[in-house]
């Protein structure tokens, strides 16, 4: 398996809690000279045959109709199992569904991040619920019925409550992916502004572990497993694949301003800055010594509910992580982590501070 990351980097207006590469354009001709640059510089992987294909942002679904048939068309090329691209409710319309349509994307990942439109407002997020539920609605009518939504939990205001009733409206919408993740509070971004001059505070650590451990219970009964820390899918088949990927350590190629792939052997990156990028879209390469490629093997392999296999590591680095992360017994007897079957892996207590204990393996 191998994926291909696209990233487009622009943006209607900025969310406040958002650190990726991302803008408002000057314009239309800066997307347009992006997306030219971008087709140039996808000469540079089109030799690969991708399994995956995945278009993020940024807020890739505010391109006009026409942009959005140049982008797409780079990669007619290309027959991926799964090809998605990240949606905006607000800047979605049926017009645009069906050029996803014809250029074979059969994925879509809609980024909702809560139902309670008040608090949507603090996020500087402008769509409404109405747009959510009709977006859904043309995708299945168009035949992309693959369908994930991105919400967020520890919201600043969020109630167990609140949280509740975003998974009973996500039961609603009748489909098989969510990625849920929690406030995570970035540098660069306008919430850790606002922290910094005492105008934002993080919800209380003790009721973000409430609201993690009411997701846990509450989505298996709306037929969701959880995968991954922060995935969840009805169906194996709409598992997203392309993270399994990243999650797995397979190689994908990465086109685009702050874009970051792996070949493999070395992991690569693009400038953030897209006026540099638009001139000058090389890569950055950084070499992984043996000692980086372990410790990316475990950190991205606990992500998954299944752990990773203390026999693959063996075979593959010659090494125990028990052995050289001596901690690991400690989180074991602390129920934070467990052995199940030759597998090392979070406990359901576990995964609420994995963050924390993935730190460890650096």
């Amino acid at each position: 398996m191998k994926g291909l990351y696209v990233h487009i980097p622009f943006c209607e207006h900025i969310c406040f809690y958002c650190d990726f590469c991302k803008r408002v354009p000057k314009n239309e001709n800066m997307i347009d000279d992006y997306l030219s640059t971008l087709k140039n510089e996808y000469s540079r992987v089109k030799n690969n045959i991708f399994d995956t294909i995945y278009i993020g942002g940024g807020t890739p679904s505010m391109l006009n109709p026409l942009q959005l048939e140049t982008l797409l068309s780079i990669f007619l090329d290309q027959k991926p199992i799964e090809f998605t691209i990240e949606v905006n409710p607000e800047s979605y319309s049926h017009e645009k569904g069906l050029i996803f349509k014809k250029y074979g994307v059969n994925r879509v990942s809609l980024g909702v991040q809560t139902f309670n439109e008040s608090i949507l407002a603090k996020l500087n997020r402008r769509h409404t619920n109405p747009q959510v539920f009709n977006t859904v609605k043309s995708l299945k009518a168009i035949g992309i019925t693959n369908i994930s939504i991105d919400l967020i939990f520890a919201l600043p205001g969020q109630t167990i409550e609140m949280v509740k009733e975003d998974l009973d409206h996500l039961n609603l919408l009748g489909i098989n992916h969510l990625s849920y993740y929690s406030l995570i509070l970035e540098k660069k971004t306008t919430f850790y502004n606002f922290y910094q001059k005492n105008l934002y505070k993080p919800l209380d650590i003790d009721i973000e572990a409430d609201m993690f451990e009411f997701i846990l219970n509450y989505l298996p009964k709306l037929g969701f497993n959880q995968y991954e820390v922060s995935n969840f899918s009805k169906l194996d088949i709409t598992k997203s694949q392309h993270n399994l990927l990243y999650w797995s350590l397979e190689p994908y190629e990465a086109i685009g301003a702050g874009a970051h792939g792996f070949d493999g052997e070395y992991r690569y990156y693009h400038t953030s800055n897209i006026t540099q990028y638009i001139g000058d879209p090389s890569i950055i390469k950084e070499t992984q010594t043996d000692l980086m490629k372990y410790q990316d093997y475990i950190i991205f392999g606990l992500r998954k509910n299944e752990g990773i296999s203390l026999n693959d590591i063996k075979v593959k680095f010659n090494k125990d992580p028990r052995v050289d992360y001596p901690k690991i017994k400690a989180y074991i007897q602390e129920n934070l982590m467990e052995l199940n079957n030759g597998f090392l892996r979070f406990t359901r207590k576990g995964l609420f501070v994995s963050n924390q204990i993935l730190g460890e393996f650096l």
